[in-house]
């Protein structure tokens, strides 16, 4: 019988994800934990699948990649890390965009399952009562929410939202606004969560609107709301929607990071190039989709699923945020 990746992990005591790097991306390991992969490996007779794959009936070395909304500005940059990481790996990706519509992406990921040896989904719009339909397409990997039985990249919101309060809190702020992107989004439930947490430590007043599409006509209503009440500092639930704020307010003649400071997420490249430039919480979305690639081709030469990956966020100062207004 074939010695399999899972039990090279298992001899090992590893995950299956760090063995598949050992294997195939030693750089990227230990140089100690590389030797005594390659050791226990060679020890046991296995094969890497990327050598064998010529010989295993039903490769396709096709990846599926479901995305909620291709234009949204936070997914492209883990379409190209994904894209990148499964070329390296001798694997081309199949994209699909399903609009925002969570109804539709079981079937979609169903019929990308057909086609190909594994999926990514990434910021998976299904419900929480149909999750488990999604995990029993094995192989899967699911970028930006926790799945249970399922394995997950997630990127913990928890250190970038603290350091947004504590930015704020330090310039002088004590009424801050939070605006909720849409209520199936895991990770709005993950920032609202985090935000509350900072702001009742720091004794901040904390007024909530939404929920939000992550769209800039959703941030140009949003501010008129902010400006009704005595918030004197927003953060957003995305990048899109801090700028739909700030062009609102410049539009009433509210100076972003004078009158009121304004905070994004997700440091898209727009939020550099904004006026004032956008301070934002950088998310990195580049390693969650290479780290997404490894834990799929894990699980495709036999890892067990359930490893989650955890990646941090951090703050990105810039200019759309200042001291408190007196």
């Amino acid at each position: 019988m074939a010695v399999r990746l899972a039990d090279v992990a298992a001899a090992v005591g590893l995950s299956g994800s760090t063995v598949s790097r050992a294997l195939s991306d030693p750089d990227k390991v230990n140089p100690a934990t590389r030797e005594r992969v390659l050791k226990i490996a060679q020890e046991m007779g296995y094969v890497p699948n990327q050598s064998a794959r010529s010989l295993t009936a039903g490769r396709t070395d096709l990846i599926g990649l479901l995305v909620p909304d291709i234009a949204n500005p936070f997914f492209p940059p883990i379409i190209k890390a994904v894209q990148a990481r499964a070329n390296d790996k001798g694997k081309t990706i199949l994209i699909a965009d399903i609009d925002e519509r969570p109804g539709d992406e079981l079937q979609r990921a169903r019929l990308m399952r057909k086609r190909s040896d594994g999926l990514l989904i990434a910021s998976p719009r299904t419900p929480q009562d149909q999750l488990a339909e999604l995990v029993a397409l094995q192989p899967v990997v699911f970028i930006n929410r926790e799945v249970p039985g399922g394995t997950s990249v997630i990127i913990d919101s928890a250190d970038g939202m603290d350091q947004a309060v504590d930015h704020l809190a330090a310039l002088g702020h004590r009424s801050i606004a939070y605006l909720n992107g849409p209520r199936r989004s895991w990770s709005n439930t993950q920032r609202q969560k985090a935000i509350k947490h900072a702001c009742r430590r720091r004794s901040i007043t904390l007024h909530e609107f939404g929920p939000f599409e992550p769209q800039v006509q959703s941030g140009v209503h949003a501010a008129d709301l902010v400006h009704a009440s005595e918030a004197t500092a927003v953060i957003a639930y995305d990048d899109l929607i801090a700028l739909g704020v700030i062009a609102r307010l410049t539009e009433r003649g509210i100076r972003t990071g004078e009158d009121v400071s304004v905070i994004g997420v997700d440091d898209s490249p727009m939020s550099a190039m904004a006026y004032p430039t956008l301070t934002t919480v950088h998310v990195p979305g580049a390693e969650a989709g290479s780290a997404a690639v490894d834990a799929l081709l894990a699980l495709i030469d036999g890892a067990e699923p359930g490893e989650v990956v955890n990646l941090e966020t951090r703050l990105v100062v810039r200019s759309s945020t200042g001291p408190a207004p007196s």
